[in-house]
């Protein structure tokens, strides 16, 4: 990229050089914060080896697993790709244990570290406070915690969870977002908030738009609206996001990070899923990740996006088949521009 429109071979000024790579280092930072989630819940999808490759040769440089599959991360080795590891929720149970944490650590970590370029440990996904695993979340997230610490990986590791949006007790206008159950989710903030890690989060517009259709502009959910709206809102997605941040407010967590760990558009199987519909919220998410919201406008949003393929296997509604930004061929579904 040519920042300057200067005579060949003339001697670049001081000030002129610390902009160009100010300007670079910028741009670097920008590009990066955005990722893909690996769904492998497919029967007909490409090796691990070739994924990691496809994931190169098209420039993504952040990549969510959710679970520790060993043929992955040997595929990951030397990628200097950024990983995300998921803990699964049925493995919750078990890492109470202060010893099977350690072990885990050890066996999907620590033999891969730093070969592999692990990121965030995404202890669990989705619980909720009624489920029959709520009470082993926080547990769990403090012995995986302990367990990097004493592998020496606090520095380079953060131990999070990921939650969704239907933890809250409302969400708009955002200012006023709050969750349903704090009782729950407070000692996880407060985790987070103690050992400088972010939140995880996956924030669905799409789910969001099909679940009130009479009240959400198909614009406002795919970026497209002009102008903003009664509350100071052009778009579903940073109004989702900062009724988070107001929620974690609201615990007393206002400088908590949050990192949206899944955000996606189905291609096909229900209201809205369309090709066009989800390649235009694809394209229009990874420029929007480059900035930030109304309420925490200074940006970049580290966004993952879910996920690399259709998932011919996965269970639940149609449209669950169908968020792949790449067909099980490889073949790209849209074009898209991650570096």
């Amino acid at each position: 990229m040519n920042f300057f429109f200067a005579k060949r071979n003339a001697p670049m000024s001081a000030s002129l050089l610390l902009l160009a790579t100010l300007l670079c280092v910028g741009l670097q930072f920008t590009v990066a914060q955005v990722g893909v989630c690996y769904g492998a819940n497919g029967n007909n999808l490409p090796t691990k080896q070739d994924v990691i490759n496809l994931y190169k040769s098209s420039g993504i440089k952040r990549m969510r697993i959710y679970n520790p599959d060993e043929a992955t991360l040997q595929a990951l080795r030397g990628s200097n790709i950024e990983v995300i590891l998921g803990v699964p929720n049925d493995s919750l149970q078990s890492l109470t244990n202060a010893a099977a944490a350690s072990n885990w650590v050890q066996k999907y970590v620590k033999t891969y570290s730093p070969a592999v370029k692990f990121r965030y440990i995404a202890v669990g996904n989705e619980v909720h406070p009624g489920d029959g695993n709520a009470g082993n979340v926080l547990p769990a997230m403090r012995n995986i915690q302990n367990a990097i610490s004493a592998a020496n990986l606090q520095g380079q590791i953060k131990v999070s969870t990921a939650i969704d949006t239907t933890l809250l007790g409302k969400s708009y206008p955002p200012k006023d977002g709050f969750y349903t159950d704090s009782g729950y989710i407070r000692p996880i903030i407060n985790f987070l908030a103690n050992n400088g890690a972010p939140l995880l989060a996956n924030v669905y517009p799409y789910f969001a738009y099909t679940n009130n259709q009479q009240s959400i502009p198909l614009a406002y959910a795919l970026f497209t609206q002009q102008g903003k709206n009664e509350v100071g809102y052009q778009n579903l997605f940073d109004a989702l996001l900062d009724s988070l941040y107001a929620a974690n407010e609201k615990l007393g967590a206002p400088n908590l990070k949050i990192v949206v760990s899944e955000s996606g558009w189905p291609s096909a199987g229900g209201v809205g899923a369309t090709l066009g519909n989800a390649g235009t919220y694809y394209r229009n998410l990874i420029n929007h990740a480059k900035g930030g919201t109304p309420k925490k406008p200074n940006g970049p949003i580290e966004t993952y996006l879910f996920a690399m393929f259709d998932e011919n296997m996965k269970t639940g509604a149609e449209t669950e088949k169908h968020f792949g930004l790449f067909r099980p061929d490889k073949s790209a579904k849209y074009q898209l521009t991650f570096n």
